[in-house]
């Protein structure tokens, strides 16, 4: 029969209630410094679009049971950590046969690392993790491998962690994808002088440093288009919205805000909001979180970035039921490791710009729950804009 027992870390009521609504977002960092575009950020080389399968009759694998203990990094800087991915996993995880502990480290690297053991303690075959920066991420993947166990990166590369395999979406073309849809967006298309700013993530999460370098890399080479500030939000709804305020006082002239995700293009459009000035300059984000979503209906983000969880849950715990069984899974390209320049194994999929064209999707597709999205005032919004 197959199995899957999960334990979530408990999460107050405040904080799911926070997470639901999107109204805060960050990572975990901590460090105010620029974060993008580092020349030592990997780069990815998915092979197609799409993962691959992980072999078994029909693309399946089975887990035969084997225990996996998965980690996830904290409460408050998506709610995807607190519902999407739990969920998605869970699934996954009876799918393919395997008997996973789900926990949550709540932003404390210290936290992870207990967990860790506790689960290598109890057996686990396979450690995937959700780092919380590479120092921490790293010293855990190693003590899983001396301890016989699996250790797999799941969303974020763990730079120097030996990961068996890496599954991620390809996040250089998240932050490509941010770049050309903010280039798009009403209120800059098509005119010949934008003056813009970047609010990067937490330079601890080596996904920051990729959408920075996917973004950058397309704004950059915009015509007309001139960066006039750049700094880390830290994945902070509070720290960007500081960062903005100062930025916006420094360039009164700012048409564009490339922000690295939604819960920081809140704080920016709270701002803007202040000044009269939300809906007259673009604003982007990522994460499809509801409050991203609301903000996309009423005009005040331009667009985010939909990244599906079970994207990423389907293939990673694919990939770990043919890890356990002594099985090498297929993957569809390689990522290189910063800190060593090793290829890691990965299995990249693809992400999806979500503006006002299509913003019902990740409602009915059941990522971002309605009940979130259409309340109150956004209830007729929901309908005119096609969710079900």
């Amino acid at each position: 029969m197959r199995k899957s027992t999960v334990t979530i870390t408990a999460v107050s009521a405040a904080l799911l209630a926070l997470a639901a609504c999107s109204s805060s977002k960050s990572n975990s960092g901590k460090s105010s410094s620029g974060a993008g575009g580092s020349s030592s950020a990997p780069a990815s080389t998915p092979a197609s679009s799409a993962p691959a399968s992980s072999g078994g009759a029909g693309g399946g694998a089975d887990g035969k049971g084997a225990k996996v203990g998965i980690i996830l990094p904290d409460t408050t800087s998506s709610p995807r950590w607190v519902t999407a991915d739990p969920t998605a996993l869970k699934a996954a995880c009876t799918k393919y046969n395997l008997t996973c502990d789900i926990q949550n480290a709540n932003g404390s690297p210290a936290t992870m690392k207990s967990i860790a053991q506790q689960m290598e303690g109890n057996g686990v075959k396979a450690l995937v993790i959700v780092n919380l920066d590479q120092a921490s991420g790293a010293a855990i993947e190693k003590q899983a491998s001396s301890a016989g166990v699996i250790p797999v990166d799941y969303d974020r590369l763990t730079p120097g962690g030996g990961a068996a395999v890496y599954v991620s979406f390809d996040n250089v073309k998240v932050g490509m994808t941010q770049g050309t849809a903010l280039t798009q967006c009403p209120q800059v298309k098509g005119q010949k002088s934008v003056q813009y700013v970047d609010i990067d993530g937490a330079p601890t999460d080596n996904n920051a440093t990729l959408f920075a370098q996917g973004y950058d890399g397309v704004l950059g080479k915009t015509a007309g288009w001139t960066r006039v500030a750049k700094q880390t939000g830290n994945w902070d709804g509070p720290t960007a919205g500081r960062v903005f305020n100062q930025m916006l006082g420094a360039h009164s002239g700012i048409k564009a805000v490339m922000v690295a995700n939604d819960t920081m293009a809140q704080a920016v459009i709270t701002d803007l909001k202040r000044q009269s000035l939300n809906g007259k300059v673009a604003v982007g984000g990522q994460d499809a979180t509801a409050g991203g979503l609301q903000n996309v209906m009423t005009g005040d983000q331009c667009f985010t970035i939909y990244k599906p969880s079970v994207g990423e849950a389907d293939p990673a715990m694919q990939a770990v039921a043919t890890l356990v069984n002594g099985g090498t899974p297929q993957t569809n390209g390689t990522t290189k490791d910063p800190s060593n320049g090793n290829q890691v194994p990965s299995i990249l999929a693809t992400p999806v710009a979500i503006t006002k064209a299509n913003v019902a999707q990740p409602i009915n597709d059941g990522y971002t729950p309605k009940a979130s999205v259409c309340t109150g005032a956004y209830a007729s919004l929901c309908t005119k804009n096609g969710v079900k």
